[in-house]
């Protein structure tokens, strides 16, 4: 065989080796190649604000690397709770049985980007309020809390959802800055009490920035003060006949008891009735006048 056909022989041979063994040794290592060219990356939140669920003091400290998430815009926490929270809730009672002077400070945020869907002053105390019902349904009281709401800019949010906007504090009665006067609060409210107006047909309820921030002042005062009672009575102007406006009436007060248990405050703590058209504080001549006598007023006992 001439040195030519050996050549070309040994070529044909080299190519078909090649072939063969390309696939076993070559094809894996362009995957992964290609893996890594074609991979996106999402970048990490910079200096993102996230809270663990954690408390501590003296005595007692306790932390998970979890704790409380929403959904954007939204107030009541998404479930489930992880069980390293649940272990610290009932760590947590037992502590507080034994410590009357403690309470446990609870601070929920919000950023202003989120839509405020709640009756209180920001999104932010309407979650601290909603983890709050949380550890009251485990058994603490309500007595033991003390809730807040602020704002940071700088929120985690993934997928649409709020990353742990909920810190704990646990502190001694007396170093909150500010004492309540219960008593004076009551009083408030039943000389100047919170009133809720409707128009006809009326299936929403808006609340101006001072009622908000009533609503979170008597929220505090249903926590604190044991017995205590929020009262919605319900009013109409005089169109068509009594029986009819008492019944009314009293439909609007239970549409605002269901406002008030839909942000988060207990139906046993809430109270309806019904005045109708007989407390009128306008006259019923002007459409204006109607306007104000269809209302809930809200006092407190």
């Amino acid at each position: 065989m001439s040195k030519t056909k050996l050549y070309l022989l040994g070529i044909i041979i080299t190519i078909v080796i090649g072939c063969f063994l390309y696939p076993r040794f070559c094809c894996e290592k362009c995957k992964m190649t290609d893996s890594k060219e074609n991979k996106i990356v999402t970048p990490k939140s910079i200096n993102s604000f996230e809270k663990k669920f954690e408390f501590s003091d003296e005595t007692l400290e306790y932390s998970c690397e979890t704790n409380f998430n929403f959904e954007k815009d939204r107030f009541n926490y998404s479930p489930p709770t992880d069980s390293c929270i649940n272990i610290g809730i009932e760590k947590l009672k037992s502590y507080l049985s034994k410590n009357k002077e403690i309470r446990l400070e609870i601070t929920g945020y919000t950023n202003i980007t989120e839509k405020n869907t709640s009756a209180f002053p920001n999104l932010g105390f309407a979650r601290a309020n909603d983890v709050k019902n949380y550890f009251i349904s485990k058994g603490i009281p309500s007595n033991r809390f003390e809730i807040n709401g602020e704002i940071k800019n700088n929120l985690k949010i993934v997928e649409k959802r709020v990353i742990g906007p909920i810190s704990f504090k646990l502190s001694k009665t007396q170093s909150f800055v500010k004492a309540e006067n219960w008593n004076e609060i009551k009083d408030k409210y039943s000389s100047t009490p919170l009133v809720l107006n409707f128009d006809s047909n009326q299936t929403e309820i808006s609340l101006s920035d001072s009622e908000r921030e009533s609503m979170a002042e008597i929220v505090k005062y249903i926590d604190n003060v044991a017995n205590s009672k929020i009262i919605c009575t319900g009013h109409t102007d005089n169109s068509g006949n009594r029986i009819r406006n008492i019944e009314l009436g009293l439909e609007r007060a239970n549409f605002a008891k269901y406002y008030l248990i839909k942000n988060g405050m207990s139906e046993s703590k809430i109270e309806t009735y019904s005045k109708g058209q007989d407390e009128p504080i306008s006259d019923n001549l002007t459409p204006e006048g109607k306007a104000k006598n269809r209302r809930t007023v809200i006092t407190l006992k």
